[in-house]
């Protein structure tokens, strides 16, 4: 999925329910066999943090960001969210979407480097908004 293989970081929490996302029977039997095995791939090479040490400049679950497409220079503001809490009109972009899986545990400055069925799409994280962790919200 990402082109450079920087250290990404996940919280434990983050970790322990994305890692429960990947085993649920609703997904398992639904059609999302090639979204899950790409964040399969990114928790595999992730370090697991312990989610009051995550630096407040890395993309976490409920994150909110802006991103840069680097194709267009167009601006996009989004939040990182569970399948089912996604709404494209809301930019609530789910953690399966190909930008979701590419942006997770990423940090500001990162560029990113990814396809998607219109071709490959190359975006840089400008600014974290909102991390629930840095927020002292630990229960998201």
């Amino acid at each position: 999925m990402k082109t450079t293989q920087r250290q990404i970081y996940i919280t434990d929490s983050d970790h322990k329910r994305l890692t429960a996302l990947l085993g649920s029977q609703n997904m398992q039997n639904g059609t999302h066999k090639e979204f899950l095995n790409n964040l399969r791939r990114e928790l595999d090479r992730a370090r697991v943090v312990p989610s009051e040490d995550i630096p407040e400049d890395v993309v976490t679950m409920h994150s909110q960001a802006i991103l840069t497409d680097l194709n267009t220079g167009e601006k996009v503001e989004c939040t990182l969210v569970f399948p089912g809490n996604a709404d494209f009109d809301k930019n609530k972009i789910s953690i399966l979407a190909p930008v979701g899986t590419a942006i997770i545990g990423c940090r500001v400055k990162d560029i990113i480097d990814f396809e998607v069925p219109a071709g490959r799409t190359r975006l840089r994280i400008e600014r974290i908004l909102y991390q629930p962790e840095a927020a002292g919200d630990l229960h998201l």
